[in-house]
């Protein structure tokens, strides 16, 4: 017989109330392993969530992996927790629980809630810290101001295996700390605000990208330790980067050392394969109205906003959530009890996961990817909405390149594709994405959508981004766009900076990086991102020349700046377009510009001449680029 467990708890009864009333939201401080100190001796405590067990051990290479030697103690309170202290073991200590269920079934499970697994395909859990020194002070006591809702925020979206490899070794993974020495830089050179990081969470199924979890408060070991991310995440703060995580509370896999049927019962996943399972991604759905189930995902949610210090959350597949019928035929969905396709239980989970986390971290943001029209995703849960900060603008996605992959001459018959989006645009909080799902399973990449020859792709996809930048609502660029990627993303490889080398990505390049330049030092383009007073058409009804004209509207007056765009190949000469007042309006940034491989055809100012056009008193005639998008402000 080996060193028997202690009776110890870290658990207070006000702690187990809260657990099993869904209202405790720092589970990990409490659940999983613990380096701690008892009755003069160092050990590990350890707690899990187990009520379906007859009996749960930990088992690891300290005992020989053998199930008798170390078995925890149930609870007396009827919570279904087990727990208890084995001494003489510590940090590094890899380990499972051994769970017998009440049916008879011999189970081992990694540690829900583990801070470190091991390297895939292996899957224990590892006895982990999240201590670290931090240094971004400086960035967490302004995060408040960087983060505002008027403040450009400009998204580069990556996933850390596949942005960059070992040129030397191109199959093998940078960590977290390599990664960090090359990020960094590129960032600070190309301008973007804001890095998001597919899942880190750690997944056994590489393919999967990270949507797949099975370690929840696992920093994903193949790129390094809890600390390693930590200095990934700090060494962005220094440089006023800030960083969402994506996160997913909707499915989970069904590996047998993971959630699914944890304690030989459906303790996380709905028992009806109705609601319990996803046909797209043949996975488990967690059951939200279960009090525990709610407390494990807030918990998870903080614990990434408080142990890692992340800026954001963006939540995945929210759509899913919300709907009983999501991707289910008739008869495959049972409607809710008043009847409806709504899932209730969802909802009331997101809303309270929006609550405590503004509650607790006030200054960060979350993010739904939601692709229907439910009403206020991002409105205050006080008045009816859901909570979140922001919502993907899916349809603006969608139909914007709808509309640059046709070719030019048909342009005039899809006009309205860009000009829809902005009927709706304030209906709620938008970021406009251009995301990792439109480059992959056959999509193509961004520049290979674009229509025509090689010079006309790159000049539509450098109009596609000016017409993305200035419009109202914060941006996302997944990685490889910024140069014009050619190879659809593939999560195997490294992106192809190779491209670099060549003038027409390099181009690409500068351009985004201008663009995020323009983009932060012009206070119209995101101050008033969310309200329709920050945009007013100038011209949108143009379908004939495919052309098109706003204004972008910031606090003062001054700041104001005039867009067009010219969609066609043809050049526009003496084109007129009407001015809110008169002056010289200079160009600020045009997508020809030699420097982004455009043709060159550019000017510099125009003064404006009082002919009545377009609804205003003044007007200027300008030369429209081919394919081309400027933005001109006036001068003070």
């Amino acid at each position: 017989m080996g060193q028997p467990v202690e009776v110890f708890s870290l658990l207070t009864a006000f702690d187990i109330s809260l657990f099993r009333a869904g209202r405790h939201y720092k589970l990990y401080e409490k659940f999983g392993s613990h380096v701690v100190e008892y009755s003069g001796q160092s050990g590990v405590y350890f707690a899990v969530w187990a009520p379906y067990a007859s009996q749960v051990s930990v088992i690891g290479n300290f005992n020989g992996w053998n199930p008798y030697t170390h078995l925890l103690h149930v609870r007396w309170d009827g919570s279904g927790v087990w727990e208890g202290f084995i001494p003489n073991i510590g940090i590094g200590e890899v380990y499972k629980y051994h769970i017998n269920s009440m049916a008879g079934e011999q189970l081992e499970k990694a540690d829900p809630f583990a801070l470190i697994s091991e390297l895939p395909p292996q899957t224990a859990s590892i006895v982990g810290t999240t201590w670290y020194e931090w240094d971004d002070k400086n960035w967490m006591s302004q995060r408040a101001q960087f983060n505002s809702l008027d403040k450009p925020m400009s998204v580069y979206e990556m996933h850390l295996g596949s942005w960059q490899r070992d040129p030397s070794d191109p199959d093998r993974l940078l960590s977290y700390r390599e990664i960090a020495d090359r990020l960094v830089p590129y960032i600070i050179e190309t301008g973007f605000t804001h890095v998001e990081f597919l899942p880190v969470m750690e997944h056994p199924f590489y393919p999967s990208w990270g949507y797949q979890i099975a370690g929840y408060f696992a920093a994903s070991s193949r790129y390094g330790g809890p600390q390693d991310l930590m200095y990934l995440i700090e060494s962005l703060h220094k440089h006023n980067i800030g960083v969402i995580l994506d996160w997913v509370p909707s499915h989970y896999p069904g590996d047998a050392h993971g959630l699914y049927r944890f304690d030989g019962s459906f303790l996380y996943e709905h028992e009806d394969i109705r609601k319990g399972f996803h046909p797209d991604w043949k996975s488990y759905i967690f059951n939200y109205g279960r009090n525990e189930v709610r407390s494990f995902l807030i918990s998870n949610a903080l614990f990434w906003l408080d142990r890692y210090h992340v800026d954001g959350l963006r939540v995945d597949a929210v759509a899913s959530m919300l709907y009983l019928d999501y991707s289910r035929n008739e008869g495959e969905w049972e409607p809710n009890k008043f009847g409806g396709r709504e899932n209730l239980e969802a909802v009331e989970f997101l809303k309270e996961f929006n609550e405590a986390v503004y509650h607790h971290f006030p200054d960060v943001h979350t993010i739904a990817e939601e692709s229907t029209s439910w009403p206020g995703v991002s409105k205050p849960t006080s008045v009816g909405g859901l909570g979140f900060g922001m919502k993907w603008m899916m349809g603006w996605m969608h139909d914007t390149l709808d509309y640059f992959k046709e070719d030019p001459i048909n342009r005039r018959y899809h006009h309205h594709k860009l000009t829809f989006a902005t009927v709706y645009a304030y209906h709620e909080n938008f970021m406009l994405p251009l995301s990792h799902d439109e480059v992959v399973h056959g999509k193509k990449s961004l520049l290979y959508k674009m229509p025509g020859d090689e010079w006309q792709k790159f000049a539509n996809l450098r109009a596609l981004y000016l017409y993305m930048f200035t419009l109202t609502g914060t941006k996302l660029l997944f990685m490889g766009d910024e140069f014009a990627q050619t190879a659809e993303w593939n999560e195997n490889k490294s992106l192809d900076w190779h491209l670099l080398d060549y003038s027409p990505h390099k181009g690409m390049l500068r351009f985004v990086t201008a663009l995020n330049r323009v983009y932060k030092s012009q206070p119209a383009l995101y101050q008033k991102a969310f309200v329709s007073d920050g945009f007013q058409w100038v011209e949108q009804g143009d379908y004939t020349n495919s052309v098109y004209a706003y204004l972008r509207k910031g606090y003062e007056e001054k700041d104001n700046l005039l867009v067009i765009l010219n969609l066609t190949p043809v050049v526009r000469k003496e084109f007129r377009i009407g001015v809110p007042k008169n002056g010289v309006w200079e160009e600020i940034l045009n997508s020809d510009q030699l420097e982004f491989n455009g043709s060159g055809l550019i000017g510099e100012a125009y003064n404006s001449t009082h002919v009545h056009w377009m609804g205003f008193e003044q007007s200027i005639t300008i030369t429209l680029p081919p394919l081309g998008g400027i933005i001109l402000k006036r001068k003070a």
